[in-house]
C-alpha cells in the first residue's frame, strides 16, 4: 500500500509558547496528560525542528451504554471502548504550531491557541463563490447561526455580510494553493481541496517531515504577504473593543450587572470553540471558585449567575474567567468521556449602554453595536455597481417642454415609452411594463413583475428617480416579485403566459420559472452618473437590505445606470409617434395641429435647439425653440 502524501488534520498556531520541547510540555495540562496516561516523546532530531509528540489511548472495559441495553433486552452485552489521540507540536521559523490527530487536539488548552489563525487563513484561500459552511454570532441576539451547503455557494447567497454578524468559522473550496494536499487534488474532477478555518485550520497537510514543514511555511507566508479576498475581507472588520479605558469602564458595568438579582441584559451563549462539542455533550460540569463542580445534563446559566452574584464586587469577572465549564459525552463524566473545557466567562452574553453607545459582551470580548455599520453598508452596495455592467440599456431621451412658469425645460420621456423603445432596440427583449399578474393575497390587486425581460431571463426593473421614494418602491417591487414567483404556482404560470403574449409567441418560459438575476436600471436626477456615492443615502440602506434578501433567495442583484440623452432625438422619442421636422424653412412644413405657433430663437442663444412639440403648455409667449400644438395634453 503506497504511503500517504497528505492527510486531513487540524492545525493550530500557538501563542506565548517558546520554541523548545521543554516549553511545549510546560504549556500543556499535566494533570490531563496523567489522566489520559499520555506518552511524551521528543522527535526534534528526526524532524530537524524543535518538536514534541504526545500520544494517548484510554481503555474502558465496558462502554457506558451497555447497562442500559442489558436492561432493555435482558441479554448480556459487554463491549470495550477505546479513545485515542496524538498531538505534534513543532516550531517552524520561531513560531510554534500544533497538529492534532484524532482526539489529540483536545490536549491543547484554549488560552494557547491563536483565536484568529484559522479564519484568517480561510478568508485568504477560499474561493468566495464556493463557500461550503460558516458559523456566525449575531450580536445581541444570543444566537449562533450555522449554515452548510455541501456543493458550495457564493458569499451573497449565504447572507454572510452583515454589520452585526461576527463570522467565527468559514469552510469552502480553495481558490488556489501551493499546499501538498492541493497538488494531490488537482486535475481530479469533484476532488477540489477544501479548508475549514476558525480557531484552528482543518485541511490536508503533508504527511512527511519535508512536506509538513513546507505546508506550514506556505501558510505562514500567505498570512504575512496576502490580503484577504475582497469578497471576504469584511470578516475581519468587526473587531473587539481594544481601548484599555473603555474596556475597563465596560467591565465595571458588567461587574455591577452580575451582582444584581434579576438580570435581563445577561443570557447564556455557547463559546465558538465548543459549538461542535455542545451538540454532542451529555453532561455539563460547572465549577466556579472553591465549590465542588455542579453537574447537569443541560447548561445551567442560573447556577453560573447565582455563583457570580455572591462573589465580592470587583472579583466576579475574574472568578468567572478562572471558572470552568467542562463538557462530557456521557452522564458518567469520566476521563474517557471528556470533550472540552473552557472559561465560564465565555458562556455568558451581556449588553451594556454607555450614553447613546451600545456594547455587547460575547465570547469573552466586548463589541460595539453599529461600529462597522456604514462600512458594511458601503461594502454590501459597492459590488452591485460593476465597472463593466452585464447589461447596456439605451440612453433615456429628453424632450423640451414648457413648465407652469412658462419656461423651457428638458424632461425625460415617459417610463412606459422608454421601456417599449428599449425592448425594440434590444433583440430578444420583452417589454412587460404594466403587464401584471394577479395578486394571490387579494383578488382585486395586481402585481408587476418587471419592466423588461432579457434573453437570459434576467428581470430588469426600470426607474427614473429624483429622490429616494421611487427607488424604495423599485426595491420593494423586486422583493415581492421574486418571492411570489418562487412561492406561488399561479403567479409563475401567469407570468409565463404574459411573456408568451407580449413577445408574440417568440419567447416561452417554463411554467415553473423562477428568477436567478435581477437588474435595477436607474436614471438618476438630471442624468447624473449612477454610483454608490451619488445614490440617495436612504436608498443605499434600502438597496443593501434588498440585495441581502434577494441573495438569500438565490437571486443575484446588479445595479446599472441609464445615460441621459439631453439632446432631443429626431424621431420617436416624444410622447407621440409623429415625425419631427428640424429647421423647417417654411411654416407649411410644421406638423399639422390646431392653432400651431412657432417662434425663432435669438442668435447664439443657449436655447437654440431643434424645435420640439411641447406638452402640458399653458401659454405660448416668446419661448425659444418651442412648438406648441394646440391644447393637446400629454402627461410626462
Amino acid at each position: 500500500m503506497p504511503r500517504t502524501t497528505a492527510s486531513r488534520r487540524r492545525l493550530y498556531r500557538l501563542l506565548d509558547v517558546a520554541p523548545t520541547p521543554a516549553a511545549m510540555l510546560d504549556a500543556l495540562d499535566l494533570e490531563q496528560l496523567t489522566a489520559y496516561h499520555a506518552d511524551v516523546h521528543d522527535p526534534s532530531e528526526f524532524l530537524g525542528m524543535p518538536a514534541l509528540r504526545v500520544t494517548f489511548g484510554i481503555d474502558k472495559d465496558e462502554a457506558s451504554w451497555c447497562d442500559e441495553l442489558v436492561q432493555l433486552t435482558e441479554e448480556d452485552v459487554r463491549e470495550r471502548e477505546r479513545r485515542t489521540g496524538a498531538l505534534l507540536m513543532i516550531a517552524v521559523d520561531s513560531a510554534v504550531y500544533a497538529v492534532g490527530y484524532d482526539q489529540g487536539f483536545r490536549l491543547l488548552p484554549a488560552h494557547l491557541k491563536d483565536q484568529s489563525f484559522g479564519l484568517s487563513v480561510a478568508i485568504r484561500t477560499i474561493d468566495p463563490q464556493h463557500v461550503r459552511d460558516f458559523t456566525a454570532n449575531q450580536l445581541g441576539a444570543a444566537r449562533t447561526d450555522i449554515s452548510i451547503v455541501p456543493g458550495g455557494t457564493s458569499v451573497p447567497a449565504l447572507g454572510l455580510r452583515a454589520h452585526s454578524r461576527i463570522v467565527r468559522s468559514l469552510g469552502g473550496y480553495l481558490d488556489s494553493s501551493d499546499l501538498t494536499g492541493s497538488a494531490e487534488s488537482s486535475g481530479r474532477p469533484g476532488r477540489a481541496m477544501t479548508v475549514e478555518g476558525g480557531v484552528g485550520l482543518h485541511l490536508k497537510l503533508g504527511a512527511t517531515p519535508d512536506t509538513l514543514i513546507a505546508d506550514i511555511r506556505t501558510i505562514a507566508a500567505l498570512l504575512e504577504n496576502t490580503d484577504p479576498h475582497p469578497d471576504l475581507a469584511f470578516v475581519e472588520h468587526i473587531k473587539p473593543v481594544t481601548a484599555p479605558a473603555l474596556r475597563k469602564t465596560l467591565d465595571e458595568q458588567l461587574e455591577t450587572i452580575l451582582g444584581q438579582p434579576t438580570v435581563d441584559s445577561i443570557c447564556s451563549a455557547v463559546p465558538t470553540e465548543q459549538i461542535d462539542d455542545y451538540i454532542h455533550a451529555g453532561t455539563y460540569s460547572i465549577k466556579i471558585g472553591d465549590c465542588s463542580p455542579f453537574s447537569t445534563d443541560t447548561f445551567a446559566p442560573d447556577y453560573l449567575l447565582t455563583r457570580a452574584r455572591i462573589i465580592k464586587p470587583g472579583q466576579r469577572i475574574e472568578a468567572l474567567r478562572r471558572g470552568t465549564v467542562a463538557l462530557y459525552s456521557r452522564e458518567r463524566a469520566s476521563a474517557v468521556d471528556h470533550l472540552s473545557t473552557t472559561s465560564a466567562l465565555k458562556w455568558i452574553e451581556a449588553q451594556v449602554s454607555l450614553g447613546s453607545r451600545r456594547f455587547c459582551f460575547l465570547d469573552g470580548a466586548w463589541y460595539e453595536f453599529g461600529a462597522t455599520y456604514l462600512r458594511a453598508l458601503r461594502e454590501t452596495v459597492a459590488p452591485l455597481f460593476p465597472a463593466d455592467p452585464s447589461l447596456h440599456l439605451p440612453a433615456w431621451q429628453y424632450s423640451l417642454d414648457v413648465n407652469k412658469k412658462g419656461k423651457t425645460v428638458r424632461r425625460p420621456i415617459r417610463e412606459a415609452t422608454y421601456n417599449k423603445q428599449a425592448a425594440k432596440n434590444r433583440p430578444g427583449w420583452v417589454c412587460l411594463d404594466q403587464k401584471n399578474v394577479n395578486n394571490p393575497l387579494k383578488a382585486t390587486n395586481a402585481v408587476e413583475i418587471c419592466d423588461l425581460l432579457t434573453p437570459d431571463n434576467t428581470l430588469v426593473l426600470v426607474k427614473k428617480a429624483h429622490d429616494s421614494a421611487p427607488l424604495s418602491h423599485l426595491c420593494y417591487q423586486a422583493r415581492v416579485a421574486v418571492e411570489l414567483l418562487q412561492q406561488n404556482p399561479s403567479v409563475r404560470a401567469q407570468f409565463a403566459r404574459q411573456v408568451r403574449i407580449q413577445s408574440d409567441g417568440s419567447r416561452t418560459l417554463p411554467e415553473d420559472f423562477t428568477p436567478r438575476r435581477v437588474v435595477f436600471a436607474i436614471l438618476l436626477k438630471v442624468g447624473e452618473k449612477l454610483t454608490p456615492g451619488t445614490l440617495f443615502p436612504f436608498s443605499l440602506i434600502t438597496l443593501a437590505q434588498t440585495a441581502q434578501a434577494l441573495n438569500a433567495h438565490g437571486v443575484q442583484v446588479e445595479v446599472v445606470g441609464i445615460e441621459a440623452a439631453l439632446t432631443p432625438a429626431a424621431i420617436g422619442l416624444g410622447e407621440t409617434n409623429r415625425p419631427e421636422r428640424r429647421n423647417s424653412p417654411h411654416p407649411s412644413s410644421a406638423p399639422r395641429a390646431e392653432a400651431a405657433t412657432t417662434t425663432s430663437p435669438p442668435r447664439n442663444s443657449p436655447s437654440s435647439q431643434p424645435p420640439r412639440i411641447a406638452r402640458n403648455s399653458r401659454s405660448v409667449g416668446a419661448i425659444p425653440s418651442v412648438t406648441r400644438v394646440g391644447n393637446t395634453p400629454n402627461q410626462v
